[in-house]
């Protein structure tokens, strides 16, 4: 890519796609083997351009279905990752954000996003842990705060529950897992920004209320 497509932006553009096709068709081989089925829920709502997207994280392919369906998809990588000689190919064709950046890691997400790019977070950081409560960590929020960006919430499912934090990847379960994949309403920040407040006492709120807001409306699903 990098020998065929010198302009930096389009070869961004032209590798999103390759990653999202490639990730496509892998969702749709494991649904052709049985592995698992899945069902999507106002998908379309992820069809926009310039959105910060958060999703819980139950499963290690989380990431797999959201960038299989999400236009110009972007994503925080590690920073080893952009060093790994298998890894650091795509990831710089692709230009997707360094978490090695430290405090400029929050500008270089704003920018990604204001660009028009769909930027994908998991605000707890990891996978969930069954059974234990959400603990999210403050990047989404700061992010939306410092930035002013409403979020667009993504809630996945999977049962029965399948390749969890601490479990091995080759323990399946008896009956073939289903995914469901909702996306919900945009988030506004604005009650987050009132004049005075400050912004990282904005982002605490707004964590703490993400964490609430998920955990409901995951039990409401379910």
């Amino acid at each position: 890519m990098s020998l065929l497509v010198r302009d930096r932006a389009q070869r961004r553009q032209v590798s999103r796609r390759i990653v999202r096709f490639a990730f496509r068709s892998f969702i749709a081989q494991m649904r052709v083997m049985g592995i698992y089925t899945y069902e999507l829920r106002n998908i379309e709502r992820l069809q926009r351009g310039g959105l910060l997207i958060i999703a819980n994280h139950p499963t290690l392919i989380d990431v797999v279905f959201l960038m299989a369906f999400v236009r110009n998809a972007d994503c925080v990588v590690k920073a080893a990752l952009w060093r790994n000689p298998f890894m650091r190919g795509p990831i710089r064709a692709a230009d997707y954000v360094s978490n090695g950046t430290g405090p400029d890691m929050v500008d270089a997400c704003i920018e990604a996003i204001r660009k028009g790019g769909n930027l994908i977070l998991f605000p707890e950081g990891t996978r969930s842990v069954p059974g234990r409560a959400f603990a999210f960590q403050r990047g989404a929020s700061n992010i939306a705060v410092r930035g002013a960006l409403a979020l667009t919430p993504v809630y996945i499912e999977c049962k029965p529950v399948m390749l969890t934090k601490g479990e091995k990847w080759y323990r399946v379960p008896d009956r073939a897992p289903h995914f469901v994949i909702s996306v919900g309403e945009d988030i506004p920040v604005a009650p987050y920004l009132q004049s005075g407040l400050p912004l990282a006492l904005g982002a605490r709120r707004l964590t703490q209320d993400l964490e609430q807001h998920y955990t409901q409306e995951l039990a409401r699903h379910g």
